[in-house]
């Protein structure tokens, strides 16, 4: 139909043309004034406590003593039960977090200002590997990390930030994607290219009292110090596509550890959710598929802009790593997303497939109509609260999702 077409030539436009800059790091207080005491913003489509994973309820419970809501992980579960917290997806406030992707009101939120179109979409700071809140991680070296976030690193990127013009995103990603990065499960390149950006301006504006040494160690030693600011990146692109009549493509995928969930532009902000799937990769030392949780986090938001598992052409290295076979493997993973999605994005390319550009803007009426369910790179989680991080892998987005989508879309247009 001409309008459909129409209308995706215009979400495609939108996301194209959309100019991200990371700009700031400020309370998320201040980024979302909503957001207010005994709030929590999380990641996936709507969910009440009764329905929570296991590392999404050791998150919450982790979150609310660092608050200093609860005096301790078994009085924070005990308040929680009793429904003192209220939850919220991050997707309703302009906001994402990976994995459990929790967002509270002392947080630092890094500030992504998408200039092309004036608004702005914001992320926690990646915490490093291993046992993270993210993870569903809560002790005492989880809660103090986040301390330091909060109180050292935070602030100093935010003087350092706004000290300058912030650091332009596309030019940097497409660098990346040169470099062996796909954005979700390697951002070696681009957390390189990041601290190189951010560096001067931290020695200007930061001195060896205020932590300085530390940043930088923190940040070098963070391959996936990049994956956050990836995220509200793809927020930030992607909600301006939101609400374009006609429109088949999809706005936001984003999972709990229970639900999985898509958006789609001409829906507007409704949720077709679906039973979220099992991650298949490879498992860290002394753990395996038994222990690992259902896919979770907001970090599929990079998917939906072409990154993640639709450019694994770009990142051999991740193939193995993930468990998605041979390195040579890859290019098929991006070639296969290319028949699910309506262009390609000419500003990232791949050399090694010819400078392909990345599948760009997944079209529901192509999912359903190929059979084939976006592919997503993802970190997996233990399934018990409090463990943290147990490998990596793949997984597919539920076809259901699709399938309602399509339905709704269609009710939507009055097509029977």
């Amino acid at each position: 139909m001409k309008i459909i077409e129409d209308a995706n030539r215009e979400a495609l436009k939108r996301m194209l043309s959309g100019d991200p800059v990371l700009v700031d790091v400020i309370p998320a207080s201040a980024a979302i004034p909503e957001l207010k005491q005994r709030m929590i913003l999380h990641a996936g489509p709507p969910i009440g406590w009764d329905r929570l994973c296991g590392p999404m309820r050791g998150a919450v419970t982790g979150i609310a003593v660092f608050e200093g809501w609860a005096p301790d992980l078994e009085a924070a579960e005990n308040l929680a039960a009793d429904g003192a917290f209220e939850l919220h997806p991050n997707h309703h406030f302009d906001a994402v977090g990976p994995m459990t992707g929790l967002t509270t009101i002392s947080q630092p939120v890094m500030v992504i200002e998408n200039r092309t179109f004036g608004n702005r979409a914001y992320c926690a700071i990646n915490e490093g590997l291993g046992k993270v809140l993210r993870f569903g991680g809560n002790d005492e070296e989880v809660l103090d990390r986040l301390r330091w976030l909060r109180d050292v690193l935070g602030p100093a990127m935010g003087k350092a930030l706004r000290s300058g013009d912030g650091i332009p995103l596309k030019s940097l990603i497409a660098r990346g994607l040169t470099m062996g990065d796909e954005m979700h499960q390697r951002n070696v390149a681009c957390s390189g290219l990041t601290l190189r950006a951010l560096a001067p301006a931290l020695a200007t504006t930061t001195t060896s009292d205020d932590g300085l040494p530390e940043i930088l160690a923190f940040v070098g030693g963070n391959d996936q110090f990049f994956l956050n600011i990836a995220m509200a990146m793809g927020k930030a692109i992607m909600d301006p596509v939101r609400d374009i009549d006609g429109s088949t493509l999809v706005t936001a995928m984003s999972r709990n550890g229970t639900d999985f969930g898509i958006r789609v532009s001409g829906t507007g902000d409704t949720w077709f959710t679906a039973p979220v799937e099992m991650p298949e990769g490879l498992y860290f030392p002394g753990f395996t598929e038994s222990d690992a949780n259902p896919d979770m986090g907001d970090s599929t938001i990079v998917e939906t802009i072409g990154l993640g598992g639709f450019a694994m052409g770009a990142a051999p290295a991740v193939a193995g790593f993930v468990g998605a076979g041979a390195a040579s493997g890859a290019a098929v993973f991006t070639r296969t997303m290319g028949e699910i999605t309506f262009g390609e994005n000419p500003e990232w390319t791949i050399p090694a497939l010819d400078y392909l550009g990345v599948p760009t803007g997944i079209d529901i009426r192509l999912v359903v109509e190929t059979g084939l369910a976006p592919t997503i790179n993802t970190g997996i989680a233990h399934k018990e609260p409090g463990v943290g991080q147990v490998g990596a892998g793949v997984v597919r987005a539920p076809m259901s999702c699709f399938e309602q989508a399509l339905r709704g879309f269609a009710e939507r247009i009055g097509v029977s």
